[in-house]
């Protein structure tokens, strides 16, 4: 019996030693890239921090990049989107919209369509992950056309009713940054102490 109790104890022990950890893909553009002056302090490093060794997180955002496959640079076209599928992750985090915000880019139809044949298509991932949607920061500035009303007031709205018709889970980035202009070191991407924010908005929604 004691012989017994140990190979188990010990059977157990090597299972738990061997799990593989949860692997997390973040896709999103320059937030989440983190470019720039912030390069060596994106969103995807803290989040990786933040929720410890049995969390591994790849950054797959792409600078510049468009949830619209016809925006100016649509995420479909760059290498990251091919990154999360050879990944093959457990959980994947979107953030993808402010560049879509752009008063030459924007279209609401396309967006909602292109959004809802991306998680069509991260779902055929054979690991069958969980996605969470994210809604942009807001917008301090209007560099590059970007748009904080149509963020506002069209883009949230978007992405929560395709949250709702997937059964997906909103992580509300957008009201968890607001009033934080001071935060954002060009009024778009957020500075060190933002980034720290938005990753522990990020962790918190993953965890609950």
């Amino acid at each position: 019996m004691t012989t017994k109790y140990f190979i188990l104890i010990l059977l157990l022990a090597i299972f738990t030693s061997c799990k593989s950890t949860l692997k997390i893909a973040c896709v999103g553009d320059s937030i989440t890239n983190g470019g720039g002056k912030n390069a060596s302090s994106f969103y995807p490093m803290q989040l990786d921090k933040l929720l410890g060794e049995k969390y591994e997180v790849l950054n797959c955002g792409e600078a510049g990049a468009t949830m619209q496959t016809d925006g100016n640079k649509p995420y479909w076209e760059q290498k990251d989107l091919s990154n999360v599928f050879v990944y093959k992750p457990d959980v994947i985090v979107i953030m993808l919209g402010t560049n879509d915000s752009k008063i030459p880019v924007w279209n609401a139809a396309s967006y909602e369509r292109d959004y809802q044949i991306m998680i069509d298509s991260l779902r055929t991932i054979s690991t069958k992950p969980t996605i969470y949607l994210c809604s942009p920061p807001p917008a301090y500035s209007d560099k590059w056309e970007i748009s904080e009303s149509t963020i506002k007031s069209e883009i949230i709205p978007i992405v929560n009713r395709i949250a709702a018709k997937n059964n997906l889970k909103v992580i509300d980035v957008y009201n968890g940054m607001t009033n934080m202009s001071n935060l954002f070191y060009d009024g778009i991407h957020p500075n060190p102490e933002g980034i720290k924010i938005m990753a522990e908005i990020i962790a918190k929604g993953i965890k609950e």
